[in-house]
């Protein structure tokens, strides 16, 4: 059985931090706000904010299933490449049945991830985050 890794980023500081410091040096970097002697320095320091940038928004790619939300929605990848962003606020109702996760929204469609090599807890994790975020948008 696989697990799920579960990134709540309005909680986890040290990423926001990360992102934050990767612009910082983005700017000091391209806009040359302190004048070096070695033009090269401010290069490696927009290079360093370029590489926070990358290790930021790959973090997705690390695990091969990946949930990532914060109070609007979230990006489920389960056994896939690139996973579905879905919108809280759009979800009419959800079901967990049978390792099936059934999302339906308002648009009448139905999203459905296969968790039948996923650890029980994490399945209900999973649930009850959708399930927990939906019933906050709509109160």
């Amino acid at each position: 059985m696989k697990k799920i890794h579960f990134d709540n980023l309005s909680k986890n500081w040290f990423l926001i931090s990360i992102l934050i410091l990767s612009i910082i040096f983005l700017l000091v970097g391209i806009f040359e706000f302190i004048p070096f002697e070695n033009p090269i320095v401010n290069k490696r320091i927009s290079g360093i904010g370029f590489l926070l940038q990358v290790l930021f928004l790959s973090r997705m790619f690390w695990y091969k299933n990946y949930i990532q939300w914060n109070n609007k929605g979230a990006v489920i990848r389960i056994k896939s490449f690139l996973g579905k962003n879905v919108k809280f606020k759009e979800i009419t109702s959800s079901e967990l049945i049978n390792k099936k996760l059934i999302l339906k929204t308002v648009y009448g469609n139905s999203i459905e991830f296969d968790l039948s090599e996923i650890v029980d807890s994490d399945s209900e994790k999973l649930y009850e985050i959708i399930r927990k975020n939906t019933i906050a948008n709509t109160v």
